[in-house]
């Protein structure tokens, strides 16, 4: 593991490139949208296809800024992961922490009930039967795809991270970033509405907004409770292993791949957090002898993965809701 270290030191000119281009990319699309719109509202809402695809590049960006491995300078990260999140919406020092939390606990069975991590938490096979019927509809309920993964993204990242709810009250700092995005938020969009019009400003943000929130959602997920993914109680859970078989390696186009910045990569990733996106690839290819024995998922398993449900402790795997 000890090979991987060399790949996390950031590359200054990789970094400035990544950002300012997908930014003015992002920038061109929506003064392109805001053009079209008058004309149109079918082309639009298709140039909302590739523009989510931008937010969710950006995402990443401001999740390797969270992990100071963007850029060398930590204030230089902390700038530019807030700048994301005037496209994501999601509150920069907010989110690292409870992303922080997740890196030191996901796929333990004795570390779940993290809120940040409910995509990714799963209740075991026992756990479930010793549910009441009541209670195991309530379950399926709250835990089915259609609603985990099409309803709830956009609801979080557009309302309920606007709300620093999971912040203790000792995070003076953090309270306060939520609160000054959200009104760096109300200015943009309201000067926007001014302009051109609120169910304008709606039509060309809200839906790009929220379908990369699916898209994010939907990444995270997959790529920790899919079937071939490993739990481990507290005992038996290593760092090593839970990245190779706890995390998996989603195989993407390359289109994808770069929407993404390659968090498909996913293993190399919580092997070390601090290799940067742009290094992941090279990491992957040049250490084969740690990075090919990850649990690699097609594209077709990860449209599959959000039916596996519950940890069969058993079976030592994933398994879907009993019919």
């Amino acid at each position: 593991m000890a090979g991987l270290k060399a790949y996390q030191a950031p590359a200054v000119g990789k970094a400035a490139w990544q950002t300012l281009s997908t930014f003015g990319l992002y920038a061109v699309l929506i003064v392109v949208m805001y053009a079209v719109r008058p004309s149109s509202v079918l082309l639009t809402l298709l140039l909302a296809i590739p523009t989510s695809g931008l937010i969710v590049r950006i995402f990443m960006f401001q999740h390797d800024c969270g992990h100071n491995s963007m850029f060398r300078s930590h204030r230089l990260n902390a700038i530019v992961g807030a700048a994301c999140s005037l496209v994501t919406l999601t509150p920069f020092a907010y989110w690292r922490r409870l992303h922080a939390r997740h890196h030191g606990s996901w796929n333990n069975l004795d570390g779940r009930g993290i809120p940040a991590d409910f995509f990714s938490d799963c209740l075991t096979v026992t756990e479930y039967q010793a549910l009441s019927r009541m209670q195991k509809r309530i379950y399926r309920l709250t835990h089915h795809p259609a609603l985990v993964h099409l309803v709830l993204p956009p609801v979080i990242f557009i309302v309920l991270y606007r709300l620093p709810f999971d912040t203790p009250a000792s995070c003076r700092r953090e309270r306060i970033s939520v609160l000054l995005l959200n009104l760096s938020l109300v200015a943009f969009f309201v000067g926007l509405s001014l302009v051109f019009g609120f169910r304008t400003v709606m039509l060309v943000h809200l839906p790009a907004l929220a379908l990369a929130a699916i898209i994010g959602i939907w990444l995270f997920s997959v790529q920790h409770r899919f079937e071939d993914s490993q739990w481990s109680e507290t005992a038996d859970w290593n760092y090593n292993q839970a990245a190779l078989h706890g995390a998996s390696h989603l195989k993407l186009p390359r289109v994808l791949q770069w929407f993404s910045a390659n968090i498909g990569l996913h293993h190399i990733h919580h092997l070390r957090p601090g290799i940067p996106n742009y290094r992941l690839q090279d990491c992957h290819d040049n250490c084969s002898s740690v990075t090919d024995v990850a649990t690699v998922l097609t594209l077709r398993d990860a449209f599959r993965a959000p039916s596996y449900a519950l940890w069969d402790a058993d079976l030592r795997r994933m398994v879907p809701f009993p019919t």
